[in-house]
């Protein structure tokens, strides 16, 4: 254990010494929020506009309430793996600087070593995406607060599970690069396409038959679905109690992704933890025997 404590320690303290690698992960959050209240809010307020019935008057604060609650789901869905995949460069700069040679050479085991560059990306993430969640917990309060104690508890859990899931992910990816030139490469790829696969950008439900069926399979989905119906959950509640009919209300859900729907069938929030939280199991799992074989050979 203690050792697994110091090189773990030893991994978050290079990470913060990066101050450029920490300042670009910690400031990426807060320019997606921007860049998301800049150009898709308005995409947003329009598609619940246009969904509501004619002729009945809604506040524009719980229009705001669902734009928000839209808003900060889709930045922690991204950001929760997005970020990791940065925290978790550390792994990957100790091989460009062969830096790893040097820790494998101590007596300390390949499982211990990979698991404290493990739980130091999951603790560097954790605070950036817990600092952006603060950021916009603000924004709501601004533009329409509609959340209850339990639905920030429950955000807060759905952060963190997808953290360890992100971190699980890159963990895994980032096992494989060995340069500073793949590190750039599957940052910007990661950036660039996580957002659509996960229906952060634009909601499943908008996809085509055949890439939607095949989107509702992957982990990462649950996450945003979970952040989705917990950020929006008081916001339709409202609406609802507006007068807005109940079959509109769901239309409106279906459409943003807040019900998930695989074969048919809804997926209810706990099955989507246990998924995200299974998924995380096994690719720890992987990334932890990878470690092991690369060893023997």
């Amino acid at each position: 254990m203690k050792p697994m404590l110091i090189l773990t320690k030893r991994n978050s303290k290079l990470y913060f010494k990066d101050k450029g690698m920490f300042f670009s992960s910690l400031i990426t959050p807060m320019i997606l929020l921007v860049l998301y209240a800049t150009f898709l809010a308005k995409v947003y307020r329009e598609s619940f506009t246009a969904g509501l019935p004619a002729g009945l008057h809604i506040s524009d604060n719980i229009i705001d309430g669902l734009v928000g609650g839209q808003l900060i789901s889709s930045l922690l869905a991204v950001s929760c793996v997005t970020v990791a995949f940065c925290a978790n460069m550390v792994m990957v700069q100790d091989k460009v600087t062969g830096a790893v040679r040097d820790l494998t050479i101590a007596p300390v085991r390949r499982s211990v070593l990979s698991l404290s560059y493990y739980l130091s990306a999951v603790g560097t993430t954790l605070i950036v995406c817990l600092s952006a969640l603060g950021v916009g917990l603000i924004y709501l309060a601004s533009v329409g607060w509609y959340l209850t104690a339990a639905d920030v508890l429950h955000i807060v859990g759905n952060v963190a599970l997808l953290v360890l899931f992100g971190t699980a992910l890159s963990s895994l990816i980032n096992f494989f690069l060995t340069t500073q030139g793949q590190i750039s490469a599957v940052g910007t790829i990661i950036s660039s396409a996580y957002g659509f696969i996960c229906g952060a950008y634009m909601p499943i439900a908008s996809f085509s038959k055949g890439l939607r069926r095949v989107l509702t399979w992957l982990p990462g989905t649950y996450g945003t679905v979970l952040l989705r119906r917990h950020t929006m959950r008081g916001a339709f509640d409202a609406l609802k109690d507006a007068g807005v009919p109940a079959p509109a209300v769901k239309a409106l859900k279906n459409s943003v992704d807040y019900n998930l729907m695989v074969n048919h069938k809804a997926v209810s929030p706990e099955i989507m933890a246990a998924v995200l939280a299974v998924s995380t199991a096994v690719l720890i799992g992987i990334y932890i025997a990878m470690n092991g074989l690369g060893r023997r050979r």
